[in-house]
């Protein structure tokens, strides 16, 4: 199964250029997308040809929101619209349960450039805990994928030192991501690349973008129990059209997993 994620900046825009192109020839199974900036309706909900369109929108027109598309033929066991925290107002999660693992899309808080969001990205994040949790011991493994708004290592961003104590790269951020795989989740990316200059989001001034002064902010993690089915995660980091580039995960999933029998699929 092949799964990308990718942080569009805006949806309507996508559209208007080649995103549909994109989206017939990358050949995905499932297209989970962030900051999509739209609201559900009869329009959008059958814009993507192939594709079943699941969304979570903000309730406020115009800002974020996120949107997962399935490929025609693939179940769908179920769908989850948020996490149970004030933040659902701001359509930052959408669950779909298939046949043998989760997949959890992510649009986390920014934590403002004056850190005026910090204790709401924080609560977020402790409730997006909390879900994970839950859903965890529901019996499916988990593949969470979006954009955290927080570069976990120094080799996740290209200026490392005088970012520290800057929204994306504060403490409080970096460990939320330490505690996620301690608690037995791996990084996808970095089980095929572990070295830097590997961004994911660059600024949109001038040569920026082709100097490669970016942030990997956008992120595949799966649970330890999917890590032998993962077969490539890569940035595509070519793909323009957004201040972020996408992130593609192929994973061999099974009819089965090995510890998880227990879960009614």
């Amino acid at each position: 199964m092949k799964v990308v994620t990718w942080n569009v900046n805006g949806l309507r825009a996508s559209v208007r250029n080649d995103f549909e192109a994109w989206l017939r020839l990358a050949g995905n199974d499932v297209v989970c997308l962030q900051e999509v900036k739209v609201q559900e309706d009869l329009l959008t909900t059958n814009w993507f040809e192939g594709y079943i369109a699941l969304w979570n929108s903000a309730e406020r027109g115009g800002y974020s929101g996120v949107a997962t598309l399935v490929r025609d033929g693939l179940r769908v066991r179920g769908v989850t619209r948020g996490i149970g925290h004030r933040s659902d107002v701001e359509g930052r999660v959408l669950t779909v349960d298939f046949d043998t693992f989760s997949l959890v899309n992510v649009y986390a808080p920014h934590s403002h450039r004056e850190l005026k969001r910090v204790a709401e990205k924080v609560s977020f994040l402790e409730a997006l805990d909390v879900f994970i949790a839950g859903k965890r011991a529901a019996g499916r493994p988990l593949v969470l994928v979006g954009d955290f708004n927080v570069a976990h290592t120094e080799i996740d961003l290209a200026n490392p030192g005088p970012n520290v104590g800057n929204a994306g790269f504060l403490p409080e951020e970096r460990a939320w991501v330490d505690r996620l795989i301690s608690s037995g989740f791996v990084d996808a990316f970095r089980q095929f690349e572990p070295s830097g200059g590997h961004y994911t989001w660059w600024s949109m001034r001038s040569t920026v973008r082709e100097r490669n002064i970016g942030w990997r902010l956008d992120y595949v993690f799966v649970e330890e129990a999917l890590r032998g089915n993962l077969v490539a995660c890569r940035h595509v980091s070519d793909r323009t059209g957004s201040d972020h580039c996408p992130v593609e995960v192929e994973l061999n999933v099974p009819r089965s997993i090995p510890g998880f029998e227990r879960s009614a699929l």
